[in-house]
């Protein structure tokens, strides 16, 4: 007598990355925001309305017209032009700066958590005296030896990133060094940096891709900060914070000089901000059924 097999019900496939991406809130209000700002910086490239450098004094303090959509500054220059052009350097200060932080900072979290002892320590107690210099305080100290200007801006922000990343890559590598496939790669001889490569950093990536977005939106307020203290992008380079500085005495002669610029930074720190969250739980579905 043959015996009629019981199909069971397949086991339920776990959603895809972008299914859950389009499910996640955050993520989808983050990435609309993200590629806007990319959108605005990449449109700078190759058009404008008016260019940014010049000026039209006869022009200056106009409000919002056909002619110029978000009104003229002090100087007659059309206020939209300088918002893009102003994402252009936010964008290329938050890539180089986040860019430094990650590759040197994860180098330094990989060798800590692979050599452990006194080399873990000491790259620790280094990360330590690095959070003790905040970017603005670098900043400063890099503009009384070197001048002001946005390549001291990226040096100090990415200087203060890599601290982050060292201390992140660390923690996050040391629970995976635990791990029973890394064991069985050891017992197979392979040697720690083969390990590091192939088994320990793919299995961070998706911490240090959260990192990074969340660095980047750090960068970017930071360096908004420099520029409006003057030691970040200067004259004639737009930056958003540049524009905030030479706005604030004019706030009850033309507010809107203040109000656009600091509008695109918020959602700009915003936007970013929310990517983050969003690919947080989106790479790591757990958290989200936490919630």
């Amino acid at each position: 007598m043959s015996s009629i097999p019981i199909v069971g019900a397949a086991p339920a496939r776990p959603p895809g990355f972008w299914r859950r991406a389009r499910a996640n809130r955050s993520f989808m209000i983050g990435a609309v925001l993200s590629l806007l700002l990319v959108g605005a910086a990449l449109l700078s490239l190759v058009w404008t309305p008016y260019s940014p450098y010049e000026m039209d004094i006869p022009g200056k303090l106009q409000p919002p017209s056909a002619a110029h959509w978000l009104g003229t500054d002090p100087f007659g220059r059309d206020v939209a032009s300088l918002l893009l052009m102003g994402a252009r350097a936010s964008i290329m200060v938050g890539i180089i700066a986040v860019g430094i932080g990650l590759i040197v900072g994860t180098a330094f979290g990989l060798l800590a958590a692979a050599r452990r002892g006194w080399v873990e320590e000491a790259i620790m107690r280094l990360a330590d005296f690095g959070f003790a210099f905040p970017a603005i305080l670098s900043a400063i100290m890099l503009t009384a030896v070197f001048g002001a200007g946005m390549v001291n801006a990226i040096i100090a922000i990415g200087l203060y990133n890599i601290p982050t990343f060292a201390r992140i890559t660390r923690a996050s590598a040391n629970g995976v060094w635990s791990r029973e496939f890394v064991l069985a790669a050891r017992a197979c001889g392979k040697g720690t940096f083969s390990i590091t490569i192939e088994h320990v950093l793919p299995n961070i990536l998706s911490v240090l891709i959260v990192q990074a977005t969340i660095r980047f939106a750090i960068a970017i307020l930071a360096e908004a900060a420099l520029s409006y203290l003057g030691l970040g992008t200067q004259p004639p380079q737009p930056s958003w914070g540049r524009m905030l500085s030479e706005a604030q005495t004019l706030l009850f002669q033309a507010p809107q000089l203040a109000v656009f610029p600091g509008v695109a930074i918020a959602l700009a720190v915003m936007g970013l901000n929310l990517l983050g969250d969003g690919l947080r739980d989106v790479l790591d579905p757990r958290l989200a059924r936490k919630r």
